[in-house]
């Protein structure tokens, strides 16, 4: 007979508990930045099921895929036996947890919105797994890293911010605003996002609006700054042209929230210092 200590209950990101009689032993990820956590948390040895695109760390890409939030095999997914599923808890992706829980499948919904949102998820989905020394420490290692981030890069007396905009698509020109990880990232690293105040969190802007708006630099997810240079080239009065302040950044380290986040923030506190410098 299970006993009530060995209960495991925590709050996910949708604010709903997610409670299980023993921890778990077979999870599913259905978001690549998920998987990242799983691994981090002390969990990876768990995970009966990935979704697409979950390929990191290295041993991730050897777990069988059950494909993606927007086309899942559900009756695979069932086959498996998960006592969780940890799931990207957005759009389409509450139908999909709603048909699961229907199923008697016990869901924790994963949204981080900041930086401590992903140091209390690698906690909470350590506390599920069973694995809370490993995960309470990679926590304890994100919150140090952060802080020495935010020490090292944040606006110093009497220092401005330096106005960054963040190319998300190229076509349609798209942004985001402060609700945005990637604004959050922006202000830590002492920018201003020169888009802060859309309405939406990511948007469709004109080039005018950029032209307006003159930012310091520009920066987009990618291998290398060539194409961003090429495709701003026509617009010389831009001060991040002028100035050729144009930088790329790992997409996986700008868009999944989970660990490697700090690498993508390092990495755009650096731009942002450069093109400090060369404004001083």
């Amino acid at each position: 007979m299970q006993t009530a200590a060995a209960d495991v209950s925590v709050l996910d990101d949708a604010q709903r508990t997610v409670r299980l009689e023993k921890p778990a032993k077979r999870i599913i990820s259905l978001a690549p930045h998920v998987t990242e956590m799983i691994f981090a948390a002390g969990a990876g040895n768990l995970l009966v099921g990935v979704s697409e695109y979950s390929d990191y760390p290295e041993q991730a890409k050897k777990i069988a895929s059950v494909g993606n939030v927007f086309a899942l095999d559900l009756e695979r997914v069932l086959a498996l036996k998960p006592d969780l599923i940890v799931i990207w808890g957005s759009g389409n992706a509450k139908q999909l947890a709603k048909k699961l829980r229907d199923n008697k499948v016990t869901v924790f919904e994963s949204e981080p919105h900041n930086f401590e949102d992903i140091a209390s998820s690698l906690e909470r989905i350590s506390t599920l797994a069973g694995t809370e020394t490993i995960g309470k420490n990679a926590a304890k290692l994100f919150r140090q890293r952060l802080q020495n981030l935010s020490d090292t890069y944040r606006l110093k007396d009497k220092e401005k911010p330096v106005n960054v905009f963040h190319q998300m698509i190229k076509s349609p020109l798209m942004t985001v605003n402060r609700e945005h990880f990637i604004s959050k990232m922006i202000t830590l690293c002492g920018g201003h996002n020169v888009f802060a105040e859309l309405k939406d969190i990511s948007a469709t802007i004109t080039t005018e609006a950029l032209l307006l708006a003159n930012p310091d630099m520009i920066f987009s997810s990618g291998k290398d700054d060539q194409e961003l240079r090429q495709n701003w080239s026509q617009f010389p009065n831009l001060t991040a042209v002028k100035k050729q302040n144009f930088y790329s950044i790992n997409g996986d380290w700008l868009h999944r929230a989970g660990p490697r986040i700090l690498d993508g923030t390092e990495q755009l506190c650096k731009a942002i210092r450069d093109v400090r410098q060369k404004n001083s």
